[in-house]
């Protein structure tokens, strides 16, 4: 099995892939870092990083030709299991507000905004650890442990179109999105490759997954 770690200069590549690693042990899992799209096309599973801005980030997308295509072909056409993180997960939006407005791939409705929490004294970006609060049980989300807490680095969030997309909040002076998904796509706001044994976890589910 070939998982596909999409480079198109956005996220943190070499964690992301290590942690991947870990994760798949002896299982024999291939993790590819990769940003040929004909790669992407044929793995099993995909994994879409990113850090930065909205409109940056799409603008690395669309500057490798046929990437586009090719994540819509093996994950909308072939229903292959992916994972957005952080910006990725972002990027499943049909568009995103920061500087200015952008499109996004479209996979799961809603729009990318800036979070403002409802407390003055907490600081945006939101950077640091906060608690998991599940709201739907997920293959993805079990065995994470109890109260899991994991890392996070960002300030706009997903604001979902529908409420079943919801898998897991967290609460920074207000709730907002932490895990989406549907049918084979799931996203975490969070940095899984930096959330110790919750993200490692995480990710050992996702290669096992099969939606």
């Amino acid at each position: 099995m070939t998982v596909a770690i999409v480079d198109y200069g956005s996220g943190n590549l070499r964690s992301a892939a290590k942690a991947l690693q870990r994760a798949a042990g002896d299982t024999g899992e291939e993790i590819l870092v990769t940003s040929d799209p004909d790669a992407v096309r044929k793995a099993d599973r995909i994994v879409l990083p990113g850090v930065g801005a909205f409109g940056d980030c799409r603008r690395g997308l669309n500057a490798l030709p046929g990437m586009v295509e090719a994540l819509e072909q093996a994950v909308i056409g072939s229903a292959r299991p992916f994972l957005g993180i952080c910006v990725g997960m972002q990027l499943m939006a049909d568009q995103g507000v920061e500087h200015g407005t952008h499109p996004g791939l479209g996979w799961i409705g809603g729009e990318v905004v800036i979070l403002e929490p409802n407390d003055p004294a907490l600081k945006i970006p939101h950077m640091g650890w906060n608690n998991l609060i599940g709201r739907r049980d997920h293959p993805v989300l079990a065995n994470l442990g109890q109260d899991p807490h994991v890392y996070f680095v960002h300030s706009y969030h997903f604001r979902l179109e529908k409420k079943e997309d919801l898998l897991a909040e967290t609460d920074y002076g207000g709730a907002f999105a932490a895990v989406i998904g549907r049918d084979n796509l799931i996203g975490t706001q969070f940095h899984p490759e930096k959330s110790q044994h919750a993200g490692q976890r995480l990710l050992a589910n996702f290669l096992k997954w099969k939606p």
